[in-house]
């Protein structure tokens, strides 16, 4: 069972979590009330040298903001690395790195420690990089924790049937832009469950110490950003006749929703979850 578990709140998700590069300018101000529940985890503990494990805009914005000793940042993908320089410039500091690596690399950041580690949305990312390496991924990082991990994850929703018309279509937009990818050779990224994650991490040699799932309220940014994703690679579609059904599914999907969202505040469905861990 998921240890100590808070009471739930709503937050509103500030990130569409899927296949998209973030617009987030330079600012010390921090992106999500995610991170806000890290730092009240963190309490007086010391930050000092942090492992952005999965780096993206958000989560190096936020790390920017604390009291650090040093911040290493790794990416997959050289593109992100190229946005995430471009915020981290103004305030990056001689001993801060920003780096494009893969966890399936065993030499990747080989004998180094670092007193926090922040994995934040890197288990379902994994998929579009390392296909079958997240049952292994909390080892990969166990010798690199030297106080605490962080894993902001999200339950998935693009899988089981829908019970209210919001999470209808929330899984109908996961489930087209999935699609979209699979059709043209893209890997989708594969969420899992906060129990899955609290498993693996004892069995990789962590004491889950505090867990929290947060309710979404999506709204309009996710609903175009996930539809609007799926615009370059439709075009790039051999087949014209399936890639105009698919842009026409998308663009009524994107209606439905945006409409939901205009009479009701927003789409109501699903949690993201914070895991604490500790080396054991």
């Amino acid at each position: 069972m998921i240890h100590n578990l808070m009471p739930w709140r709503n937050e509103n998700r500030m990130t569409a979590n899927m296949n998209r590069i973030d617009d987030l300018s330079p600012s010390p101000r921090k992106p999500s009330g995610l991170f806000d529940h890290i730092e009240a985890l963190q309490g007086d503990l010391s930050w000092g040298s942090i492992l952005d494990a999965g780096t993206g805009t958000h989560s190096l914005g936020w790390i920017t903001s604390l009291q650090t000793e040093r911040w290493t940042a790794v990416t997959g993908a050289e593109r992100h690395a190229a946005q995430v320089r471009r915020i981290a410039t103004p305030v990056q500091r001689p001993q801060d790195r920003i780096l494009v690596g893969n966890w399936s690399d065993p030499a990747l950041l080989a004998g180094e420690r670092h007193d926090t580690v922040l994995a934040d949305y890197l288990l379902g990312a994994i998929e579009g990089f390392a296909p079958y390496f997240q049952h292994r991924l909390f080892a990969r990082l166990r010798p690199l924790v030297g106080r605490r991990l962080y894993v902001v994850g999200l339950e998935p929703y693009v899988t089981g049937q829908p019970a209210t018309p919001a999470a209808r279509l929330v899984w109908e937009i996961g489930r087209f832009r999935d699609a979209c990818l699979l059709i043209i050779g893209e890997q989708p990224y594969r969420e899992y469950p906060a129990q899955w994650v609290v498993d693996h991490l004892e069995a990789s040699g962590y004491r889950v110490i505090a867990s929290q799932r947060f309710a979404i309220r999506y709204k309009q940014r996710f609903v175009n950003s996930q539809i609007d994703m799926c615009a370059p690679r439709l075009a790039a579609m051999r087949d014209r006749d399936l890639a105009r059904t698919l842009a026409a599914r998308g663009e009524a999907l994107r209606e439905e929703a945006l409409a939901m969202i205009e009479r009701d505040g927003a789409l109501r469905h699903g949690f993201d979850y914070i895991l604490a861990a500790e080396p054991a």
